[in-house]
């Protein structure tokens, strides 16, 4: 028997108030992000498609963010259809999950052939490939959140009889853990080889790409790095702690682990609301995009929607010229 009362507390005041956080801006900063691609870019283009991908991957992400901040406060208490939600719940939240991580690392390929191998295009079949592309990954975030949809249940705790969300076997909850950190990984080794490959171009003598740029790519990795390894980490030592293997047979241990588990979950949720600001607001396009928006939404006069127009023309030209910073 391990008592674990005042870790639950601890993530029911910490939860909720991040989560609420969390949530909050991620549903301002991703639809700011679909009605700008929707109002002012072409969705034809692979850019603009992965990013109106990924912020819908995003929300969906979003959307289980607060069933879990009440999780932790109440814990399971759904009444007679608490498997049915658990069910649910999961499955969104894992499709949320794993697309918004694809296409993070689709939208990387896709910078790394830009930049490094720039000859290599699409021609007439860009649409066609994107839309192909985008399809897949849906279908593979699905396929990838189907056994949490199948295998988890709402069962009652042996220690305090409270229900909880949870695989029906530990087995299950073992292959998950390792299913999410193996993914994990994979992800991070594409993403950092792509990231490694553009910086050693970008930083070639003969390349005239702004050091801004390069300082850009490189916090994006490290944002991504740190959000979730640690989280992954406290998922692998929590799965050690649920077989009880040496020296995780140790209750302190484990409530040390559960308290890692608490605030490295919370970084890596809060990706959801980062990506709206390294992906979309950090270019210039986007930013020229949102100042017109809520100039237009403002109310402003006919004349000053000219000026406004005339001075966001000139600056999409400027940017057309840097087009690799406006992909950013």
């Amino acid at each position: 028997m391990c008592e674990k009362d005042d870790v639950r507390k601890f993530g029911a005041v910490v939860t909720t108030v991040f989560f609420s956080l969390v949530v909050v801006f991620s549903v301002i900063g991703n639809v700011l992000v679909l009605v700008i691609l929707i109002k002012y870019e072409n969705l034809k283009s692979m850019t603009n498609a992965f990013l109106f991908n990924l912020a819908v991957s995003d929300l969906i992400f979003t959307v289980g963010l607060p069933f879990w901040a009440y999780y932790d406060i109440y814990t399971w208490t759904f009444g007679a259809f608490g498997t049915e939600v658990c069910k649910v719940v999961s499955f969104i939240f894992d499709v949320g999950f794993y697309s918004s991580a694809i296409f993070l690392t689709t939208m990387t390929i896709h910078r790394y052939m830009a930049v490094v191998h720039p000859m290599t295009t699409m021609g007439s079949r860009r649409t066609l490939y994107c839309l192909l592309t985008s399809l897949t990954i849906w279908l593979a975030s699905c396929l990838l959140a189907v056994p949490a949809a199948i295998l988890k249940t709402a069962q009652s705790n042996q220690n305090d009889n409270s229900l909880h969300c949870e695989y029906n076997h530990l087995e299950w909850k073992i292959v998950g853990a390792y299913m999410q950190n193996g993914f994990f990984l994979v992800s991070f080794a594409i993403i950092s080889f792509c990231y490694i490959q553009i910086l050693l171009r970008l930083l070639r003598p003969t390349s005239h790409t702004r050091h801004k740029t390069v300082r850009l790519i490189f916090i994006i990795v490290v944002v991504f790095f740190l959000g979730w390894a640690p989280y992954n980490v406290a998922v692998f030592l929590r799965e050690r702690c649920d077989r009880m293997l040496p020296p995780f047979d140790n209750c302190d241990v484990c409530k040390t682990v559960d308290y890692a588990h608490y605030v490295t979950r919370l970084v890596a949720f809060s990706h959801c609301c980062l990506n709206p600001v390294f992906y979309v607001f950090m270019g210039i396009k986007f930013r020229n995009h949102l100042k017109n928006l809520l100039r237009y939404c403002g109310g402003m006069t006919d004349v000053q929607r000219r000026h406004s127009r005339l001075i966001y023309s000139n600056a999409s030209t400027l940017s057309r010229v840097t087009s690799f910073n406006e992909q950013l």
